[in-house]
């Protein structure tokens, strides 16, 4: 009898007796306005930051080349701590307000949906002249070792999304259309062609009860930002791609693991567009098998 009593408390309580193990999430969610601030190396008092992915984030392990995905708070009148990063490239997407850019000597003026790629082994930061609040995306992606680093360019590279042109996409329906503003060095379809390890930074619009259809990236990792609209988030979850829907509003972000499921289907509802600013970037093929 004593012996029975153990052997089903052992079915009952496996991970009391052999320990449970973290999986890692191949997808994850975060409402922004939710996160609290945190510290990093370039926030001061009038410079604030709330991590959404990677660095400050509780999942920061999940992200593989993501180093930091978040957002920045500049105060009227503020500033940040200037920053340099070996291999990490950069990119900043001013969501509201106007600024200043700091690019090592270089001073250029940032306004809203302005957007520009900082190399590896630049001094760089953000400050704010004006009196109104500056907020921006800021992105970090690490640079494998053993990549070669070219020189960085004098002058920072500087585009406005209003200055970009909307197209269709291949595989993806006409109910959605890009505007491609960051790419590899080595490419010549983005506005700024010069990243070592993004694969692409984007913005999508997609027309009332439009969608990119549910798809998967082998050998990259994606993250949605909802800038505004509303609909349904795929991420994961049935074999069609369906079944993983969740509702998605602006200010809601997704992380998305090498080939997990994502999409977007927007509601329609109210005969509104829905706009995504996205981020996709090459992840390292594993070295060997699992």
């Amino acid at each position: 009898m004593k012996k029975l009593a153990f052997a089903l408390m052992v079915m009952s309580t496996p991970a009391l007796l052999f320990g449970q193990r973290k999986v890692d999430p191949t997808w994850l969610h975060r409402f922004v306005p939710d996160i609290a601030e945190a510290g990093s190396d370039f926030t001061t008092d009038s410079c604030r930051y709330r991590p959404i992915f990677g660095e400050g984030d509780a999942d920061s392990r999940a992200p593989i080349s993501v180093v930091r995905f978040g957002e920045v708070s500049v105060a009227a009148h503020g500033e940040c701590k200037v920053v340099s990063y070996d291999r990490v490239e950069e990119i900043y997407f001013v969501l509201d307000g106007r600024g200043t850019l700091h690019y090592d000597a270089e001073r250029a003026g940032l306004r809203k949906y302005d957007y520009t790629y900082l190399p590896p082994g630049i001094g760089h930061t953000l400050s704010n002249p004006s009196g109104e609040p500056l907020r921006a995306v800021v992105m970090g992606i690490r640079i494998p070792a053993g990549t070669a680093i070219a020189p960085a360019a004098s002058k920072p590279a500087i585009a406005n999304v209003d200055d970009v042109k909307e197209q269709t996409i291949q595989g993806h329906p006409p109910s959605v259309l890009y505007k491609l503003l960051i790419g590899p060095r080595t490419g010549t379809r983005d506005q700024i062609n010069a990243a070592y390890v993004v694969v692409d930074t984007f913005l999508m619009d997609f027309a009332p009860g439009g969608t990119n259809f549910p798809h998967h990236h082998n050998v990259a990792e994606e993250i949605y930002l909802v800038l505004d609209g509303a609909g349904s988030i795929v991420a994961g979850g049935g074999m069609d791609g369906i079944e993983g829907r969740h509702a998605a509003k602006a200010g809601d972000a997704y992380y998305f693991r090498p080939n997990c499921t994502v999409g977007f289907y927007n509601s329609g509802l109210t005969g509104a567009k829905a706009h995504i600013l996205a981020l996709r970037v090459g992840v390292p093929l594993p070295k060997e098998s699992d």
